[in-house]
């Protein structure tokens, strides 16, 4: 047993990540070589009440507290210590979404996640006043919807926020956001590091007329960047995250992030030119600009690293749920033989299928919308697959063709980047669950992208330990060392990669699927709603 990593433990010579994805509550504890101790999670899902996405909070704490007792358990029975100190801890989620407080700190309604299309009103009528792209999912596009629908709540406002930053609030007590998470709530200014003030004087005076007792500026959270401290543990903050009594307060908590900038920092990405895709239920792809883009586009959104930096942000709402429920019906049918399955190798199994299959997916295509996807335009969630008399259907193809429907739609938004605004992508890192199966997702990605694709050893445990590794720099950093220079020559001067380049049988294989997924995407949607739901064929 290391008795120096014991040590270290119990000094508290470690930084802790937590992060609240759409699936899963992640912790990883790191020591300060940046090496996982260990980690642990807590499985949730996302539930439609009342016609919004949300989460209830009671199993927000829970999973919370859960997923520490069981990191704090690990470590106990792995070292023979009782976690009491710890250096530092970095809490990050999903991004977005709309989180409305009022004076009390009781929510004024529940919980609003990036998953609801609900906004489209406000966010087009703000992204024409601002010349700036305000996405649906956007804090501040939920909010003005809100207004817009003359919810009661408004008037009541005294705080906004994400998920990440209320998790931080709850801990800390402060109102503090990090500037990724925050250039997802309201547009940034890069040159002042905090929100664009004429932005938001001119929302302050879209709503003049309403008599709000608020301010936009007042209700909005406070924004640090990367290696600023954010807060402090509080002493009911150590005993909601470790009920047990045995953490200590007064620990330094920094700047509460989304999962957008965690995955940049999980991948080192964070330097001008460089770019990462992280796959989980959605699927986005950032790419660190050296330039503005000359106009506004729907696909793409601008939003900032953890250290402020611009990033051109392509967002598809879906990628791993429709092939998580094929999975499932799998392990259904698995335990319907009698055989109990190990869902590792199962997924590893289905996965390596796909390297079997006819380049093009054999004619087959689907379309995984779980929930609607605004790159193409769909409203509502519909999984749909489809084949014809003549495609080839076998189990190689089929899995092929559910990669390839993971990366579609956000080949979509990247070709706007390489086409029209001719941006240079020689080089992504990918992480997420899909490719924690070696090189399968990879190589599809590769095909799909066109682009070389990197995946680390650090890929499955994503997020939560890139929040570890921000929380690390919070309180390792040396003076005036920045964070892409703190990762480059710290954090990854050791990392392993493993790299895939496309070949051209598989490139050529992605375009036939495209062309039959863009020709199935020029239906008009509300046929293809009738059809969907009363099970006929429209009349033309």
């Amino acid at each position: 047993m290391d008795q120096n990593l014991i040590q270290a433990i119990v000094r508290g010579e470690t930084s802790l990540g937590i992060e609240f994805g759409s699936t899963r509550i992640k912790a990883v504890l790191i020591d300060h070589h940046f090496n996982t101790i260990c980690s642990s999670s807590y499985e949730w899902e996302n539930q439609l009440i009342g016609g919004y996405w949300t989460y209830p909070m009671d199993e927000m704490i829970h999973g919370l507290q859960q997923t520490y007792h069981q990191l704090k358990q690990e470590i106990e029975t792995n070292y023979g210590v009782t976690i009491q100190k710890i250096g530092s801890i970095g809490c990050s989620a999903m991004m977005q979404g709309y989180i409305a407080l009022d004076q009390t700190g009781e929510l004024l309604v529940p919980f609003r996640t990036w998953r609801n299309a609900t906004t489209g009103k406000a966010a087009s009528e703000l992204t024409e006043k601002f010349q700036f792209k305000i996405p649906e999912r956007w804090s501040i596009a939920h909010l003005y919807q809100a207004i817009l629908n003359g919810e009661e709540h408004v008037a009541n406002i005294n705080y906004i926020t994400t998920l990440s930053g209320y998790i931080h609030r709850l801990l800390t007590g402060s109102k503090a956001i990090g500037i990724g998470d925050a250039s997802g709530m309201f547009p940034i200014d890069e040159s002042t590091l905090g929100y664009h003030e004429d932005m938001l004087k001119k929302f302050d005076d879209i709503i003049a007329d309403k008599g709000y007792p608020w301010n936009l500026k007042d209700i909005l959270p406070k924004v640090y960047t990367a290696g600023e401290h954010a807060g402090y543990l509080s002493e009911a903050g150590a005993r909601l995250l470790d009920p047990s009594g045995n953490l200590e307060s007064n620990i330094p908590l920094c700047p509460p992030e989304g999962d957008a900038g965690t995955g940049m920092v999980a991948t080192n990405s964070v330097q001008k030119r460089t770019g990462n895709i992280s796959v989980g239920t959605s699927i986005f792809a950032m790419i660190v600009l050296d330039k503005n883009l000359s106009t506004v586009y729907p696909e793409i959104d601008i939003v900032t690293t953890p250290d402020g930096n611009p990033v051109a942000m392509v967002l598809a709402n879906n990628c791993s749920s429709d092939i998580n429920a094929w999975v499932d019906l799998f392990r259904e049918f698995y335990e319907a033989m009698g055989q109990k399955p190990d869902m590792n190798q199962l997924f590893s199994v289905l996965f390596n299928e796909a390297l079997k299959a006819d380049a093009d997916g054999g004619g087959l295509l689907s379309y995984g919308y779980y929930s609607g996807e605004n790159i193409t335009g769909i409203a509502k969630g519909r999984p749909l697959f489809v084949r014809s008399p003549e495609s080839r259907f076998n189990l190689a193809n089929f899995m092929r063709v559910h990669l390839f429907a993971a990366f579609a739609a956000l080949r979509l938004g990247l070709d706007i980047l390489t086409q029209k605004e001719h941006v240079t992508i020689e080089h992504i890192w990918a992480h997420g669950g899909l490719f924690k199966t070696p090189l399968v997702a990879q190589k599809m990605c590769a095909s799909a992208l066109n682009i070389p694709v990197s995946v680390m050893s650090t890929a499955g445990e994503g997020g939560a330990w890139g929040m570890a590794i921000l929380a690390s720099y919070m309180v390792n950093k040396q003076q005036h060392e920045g964070l892409a220079e703190y990762l480059t020559t710290k954090v990854f001067i050791d990392a392993e990669g493993q790299e895939v380049s496309p070949n051209s049988a598989d490139v050529n294989g992605f375009a036939l699927f495209m062309e039959r997924y863009t020709e199935g995407l020029a239906i008009e949607q509300s046929a293809v709603d009738h059809f969907v739901e009363n099970g006929r064929k429209p009349e033309r």
